[in-house]
């Protein structure tokens, strides 16, 4: 799968683009029952809320069939290559769930200021694509971006050790104050199997979710492969370390595990 010129030039204007429906309601349902079951198990890649509903788990096409083709789809791994002009390798895949009622919020951040000082990875030619496992809408916990932020390189941070469960290099508000007088903030919403792609140094956020609708989404960090991480600092299932070159599955390739799922039950008395 190729972006347009268009979406292209969105891109490195922006920081993001966004790419409504790209996967079918049945590949998404497929991943979303996955990731329950991954939810469910006692791992010590699953991260939970004080609460204890999950946040998020790590490395899940390590261990889950249905996640391991995601990690290869060509719908995603393909307008990475394209726009860095080289193979890419799985620096992080993450499933993140913002739970109904409990999910916590994501503060502030750029990720390649993480990969950076945590990982000591080169340069920031790693991005994220994101694929919507369910709807996102402006009521459970969307992801909110600083469009345009990703120009800026990489911000002072500090390294916020309390607010959630999860560790993370944090921006102050006086920075996002500056950064969205100057772009302004949007949140990309739309249906589940809606994808978004952003630049590693795109400025960004989620709120929690007090809504009574879960939001989950698959986050696949991919790197050039010559700008692997030289640092070992973080275990190994969140900061990856086999550098070799993804080799895209075909574009059906998650449609054999589709077909062995139960038909949905008629709501028909």
């Amino acid at each position: 799968m190729k972006l347009n010129e268009a979406a292209l030039a969105e891109f490195r204007e922006q920081g993001f683009v966004f790419l409504p429906e790209l996967f079918s309601p049945e590949e998404a349902a497929l991943l979303l029952s996955e990731a329950r079951q991954i939810y469910a198990s006692d791992r010590e890649e699953v991260w939970r809320e004080t609460s204890g509903v999950a946040r998020t788990a790590f490395a899940a096409h390590t261990y889950n069939e249905a996640h391991r083709r995601l990690g290869a789809h060509p719908r995603l791994i393909e307008p990475v290559e394209q726009f860095l002009e080289e193979q890419v390798y799985m620096h992080q895949y993450k499933i993140n769930a913002k739970a109904a009622f409990d999910g916590a919020v994501w503060q502030w951040h750029q990720d390649y200021g993480t990969w950076q000082r945590d990982d000591e990875m080169p340069e920031p030619r790693a991005f994220n694509i994101a694929l919507f496992l369910e709807d996102v809408t402006p009521a459970n916990g969307p992801l909110l971006f600083i469009p345009k932020s990703h120009k800026a390189g990489v911000l002072k941070a500090g390294h916020d050790l309390e607010t959630t469960s999860y560790p993370l290099w944090t921006l102050d508000r006086e920075t996002v104050t500056k950064l969205a007088a100057e772009g302004g903030c949007e949140a990309p919403i739309g249906p589940a199997g809606s994808v978004v792609m952003f630049h590693g140094n795109l400025v960004h956020a989620s709120p929690p979710n007090i809504s009574p609708f879960d939001r989950t989404i698959v986050y696949l960090s991919l790197c050039a492969v010559s700008n692997h991480i030289r640092a070992f600092n973080r275990k190994p299932w969140i900061a990856h370390r086999d550098f070799t070159p993804i080799t895209p599955l075909a574009d059906d390739c998650l449609d054999e595990l589709v077909a062995r799922q139960p038909a949905a039950k008629s709501s028909a008395a």
